[in-house]
């Protein structure tokens, strides 16, 4: 490939990524306005806006002719669990995007690293506690030690010689993941009859969430995002390999520790906020790589808007077009898994 064909080709890619994030951020928007119509109430599109701005702006004479119930419908459970969908859904995908490029396998995600599986665990333990001994742990914050807990455990088992690598870290995260989740399953065949507290948080759902969620998890998921963003160019370094990260002259082990605790920390609010939703975190950032590439400075910031719109649209569906609400989490996994597996034999046949 000569010089020019390739600065051809990098800035069709950038030229791909802004279209796709432009498109993307609109569909978002436009996704969360149908969302907050849909729904068993019959609210209209001038009701929402009057909400909004009555509330933004403090001046509840804007929404004065509405029914309190309908606009507490609007405002404290339709908006915030539309904020929680799409917050949760950038940094799933953001997170599977940078344990990829550190563990430099486009397979990776929460999951590998044990992370997810610390927040189901510390979730689990804080529900079983609150059944049976009437205490009031908040669940929230348990899976959010959780994760991290389980992300220093790793580390620390993956520690060789004072350095840590990525084949180390998965062999690691594996282990802890499998003996947690034997550890969940423990607290599971110990509720009894209550085991469907822990059951309904693990399938994953963003039923009542509140703005207390949001207030927790937006700043965190936002601020972590844009630290991602803005050091992508190091992610693409680290993702070459060990060698050609010291040949550059940076220090592969701290800078993976770094993007490993980012991208737990993102994890950690997503997973205590909602619980487990799989295969957003896979799929989002396997499937934006065939349209722009590998570079994360251009992938991170569309894994973000498109994790947004892809867990809201699946929200939105699960709660308005069924008879029954389905948790989300098993609606992205039921339609998550056979979608990877697709593309996944694609990539093969295109490889072979």
């Amino acid at each position: 490939m000569t010089g020019n064909s390739l600065i051809v080709l990098v800035k069709n890619k950038h030229f791909k990524a802004r279209i796709s994030g432009f498109i993307m951020a609109g569909i978002l928007l436009l996704a969360a306005l149908i969302s907050v119509n849909l729904g068993w109430a019959n609210i209209s599109t001038a009701d929402v806006f009057s909400v909004i701005a009555g509330r933004l702006t403090g001046s509840s004479d804007l929404y004065s002719h509405l029914d309190a119930a309908k606009a507490a419908i609007i405002w404290d459970i339709r908006i915030p669990r539309i904020l929680c969908a799409a917050f949760v859904g950038c940094g799933l995908a953001v997170s599977g995007a940078v344990f990829q490029a550190i563990l430099m396998n486009p397979l990776a995600d929460s999951y590998t690293m044990g992370v997810s599986t610390g927040a189901a665990f510390g979730a689990s333990a804080a529900i079983f506690l609150n059944v049976f001994f009437l205490t009031n742990l908040p669940v929230v914050l348990f899976a959010f030690a959780g994760a991290l807990l389980t992300l220093a455990v790793v580390i620390s088992i993956s520690r060789m010689g004072g350095y840590v690598s990525s084949a180390n870290l998965v062999i690691s995260g594996i282990i802890v993941s499998c003996i947690l989740s034997a550890a969940i399953s423990l607290l599971k065949s110990m509720s009894g009859e209550q085991v469907s507290a822990i059951v309904s948080w693990l399938i994953g759902s963003l039923a009542a969430r509140s703005w207390q969620h949001v207030i927790f998890g937006f700043p965190v998921v936002i601020i972590c995002t844009f630290f991602c963003c803005y050091y992508a160019e190091d992610l693409n370094i680290l993702s070459l390999g060990d060698r050609e990260a010291r040949n550059l002259g940076i220090d592969g082990s701290k800078l993976r520790i770094i993007f490993l605790f980012c991208g737990a920390l993102i994890t950690a609010v997503c997973v205590s906020t909602s619980g487990i939703i799989g295969f957003v975190g896979l799929v989002v950032p396997h499937l934006l790589r065939s349209l722009v590439g590998s570079d994360n400075r251009l992938l991170i910031p569309l894994c973000a808007l498109t994790g947004a719109v892809l867990l809201l649209l699946a929200d939105t569906f699960a709660r308005s077009f069924m008879n029954v609400e389905i948790p989300v989490g098993v609606l992205t996994t039921l339609l998550g898994g056979p979608f990877f597996f697709y593309i996944f034999r694609k990539r093969n046949k295109i490889i072979q």
